[in-house]
């Protein structure tokens, strides 16, 4: 009877722990243009063309007074890293990078945003 006891508390501890380290799941869905936020998580500021424009995890802002506004990404615009998630595109034999419909092209250290 000790025994069962001994071995019902060790599938006990073994089944919290398995619970303790199971994965957890994170749904991310890209906001669509125009859409306002408060804040963003780390983000990062790029000048271009004299715009301040606002860039983490694959999104682009526009401050609007405290706030930030989801915009398109602007042409020509160059990120030093691309967003995790980033896919590898051939088009017409050159090598491009798309994450959510924005493509990118290697220039040398940096992405550049372009036209496809």
């Amino acid at each position: 009877m000790k025994s069962l006891k001994t071995i019902l508390i060790m599938v006990a501890l073994m089944g919290s722990m398995t619970l303790a380290h199971a994965q957890r799941t994170v749904v991310r869905t890209y906001p669509a243009y125009g859409t306002v936020v408060t804040t963003i998580n780390r983000p990062h500021l790029v000048v271009h063309k004299n715009k301040n424009f606002y860039y983490a995890d694959g999104i682009w802002y526009k401050a609007r007074g405290r706030r930030y506004v989801v915009c398109a990404a602007p042409n020509g615009v160059k990120v030093s890293v691309l967003p995790r998630g980033s896919k590898v595109v051939y088009v017409n034999g050159r090598r491009l990078y798309q994450y959510r419909g924005v493509w990118y092209k290697r220039t040398g250290r940096h992405y550049s945003v372009v036209t496809v």
